[in-house]
């Protein structure tokens, strides 16, 4: 890797590659099979239904992983991560900020907010790291006002809450100010991809879509297979579930009783990340994450749900091919 300014626990990777961390499909079987990989692994602590079950899961993957790399010691083993929604919509941010703390979790992304000075505190006083993901260049200066350790750059076409600039133009713009770790997000589904992020000047590729098609991922078969089916032109750019725009599967729209071609403008801008749009009136309620499915532009290039294991090889295998091939022009 040849930014010398990446954290020590993010150097050594198998792949240069962060699990996104997501809402309803990241749960501890998918993030222990993504740091037996070798990436790094995530998950959003408000995936556990409380912060005991926060707890819970954390000593289970802490000691999983433990038994797994002194099992095989010449494997690379990836550190995990926790999502943290920095808003006031969280009303358990500061519970779950302790008990992750308490387990000195490596990593944590935080979402939507910059992260407040005693959260970064908190985390550097026994050497983990805060990466803060954003859209656009001030939410990007704001969070490395407030100190944050790295930066997740949400691009034109990620799945979920996503912004939408060119990958070329916000990492470009980013790198004229900031040297410190860079992952980016939108679209990245292949090992070429992955390379192709780190020639536009990212250190890490940040994958969540491709994660979901897995075996391992707590999704649906349903869910699975509308990603395998998809394509980039199935994927819907609206704010109308959650209050802020993100990219959604067309099918899982249609299949709630609205149209996604005329959905209704929405009154507020207030997140709500369990939102329940208004559906047709021969339909059943439909939930956002749950019933109307994140997914970025990149499931044209999904065509199966494999184990984590298979994906992984599958991406280290494209990915030195594309180095190769890149050498040999």
């Amino acid at each position: 890797m040849s930014n010398t300014n990446i954290p020590l626990v993010l150097q050594g990777l198998r792949l240069p590659i962060i699990s996104a961390p997501m809402f309803i499909v990241s749960y501890p079987d998918l993030v222990l099979a993504q740091c037996k990989a070798g990436i790094v692994g995530s998950f959003p602590a408000l995936n556990a239904r409380s912060p005991e079950v926060l707890d819970e899961w954390l000593s289970k993957i802490k000691e999983e992983l433990k038994q797994f790399h002194l099992a095989n010691p010449g494997v690379k083993v990836g550190p995990i991560a926790v999502n943290q929604i920095v808003h006031a919509s969280n009303t358990r941010l500061e519970q779950d900020m302790r008990t992750c703390v308490k387990h000195r979790v490596p990593v944590y992304i935080t979402s939507l907010r910059a992260p407040i000075k005693e959260i970064i505190d908190a985390v550097h006083s026994y050497g983990g790291i805060v990466l803060h993901d954003v859209i656009n260049i001030r939410h990007a200066e704001k969070a490395l006002e407030a100190g944050v350790d790295g930066l997740i750059l949400v691009a034109a076409g990620a799945g979920g809450h996503a912004g939408t600039l060119s990958p070329f133009a916000l990492v470009g713009e980013v790198r004229k100010m900031y040297q410190g770790p860079i992952a980016l997000s939108g679209s990245i589904s292949t090992g070429q991809a992955v390379l192709a992020a780190l020639a536009m000047g990212a250190d890490f590729a940040y994958i969540g879509t491709r994660f979901i098609a897995s075996q391992e991922a707590h999704a649906n078969v349903e869910y699975k297979q509308a990603i395998v089916n998809a394509q980039a032109a199935d994927i819907v750019y609206t704010d109308y579930f959650t209050g802020i725009h993100g990219n959604y599967i067309q099918q899982s729209i249609i299949n709630s009783g609205l149209d996604p071609k005329n959905l209704p403008a929405i009154q507020s801008k207030q997140l709500d990340l369990n939102a329940s749009p208004k559906p047709s009136k021969d339909k059943s309620e439909a939930k956002a994450w749950k019933d109307i499915w994140g997914a970025g532009q990149g499931v044209g290039l999904i065509e199966d749900a494999p184990n984590v294991a298979q994906i992984v090889d599958r991406l280290e295998r494209e990915f030195l091919q594309a180095k190769i091939n890149l050498e040999l022009q």
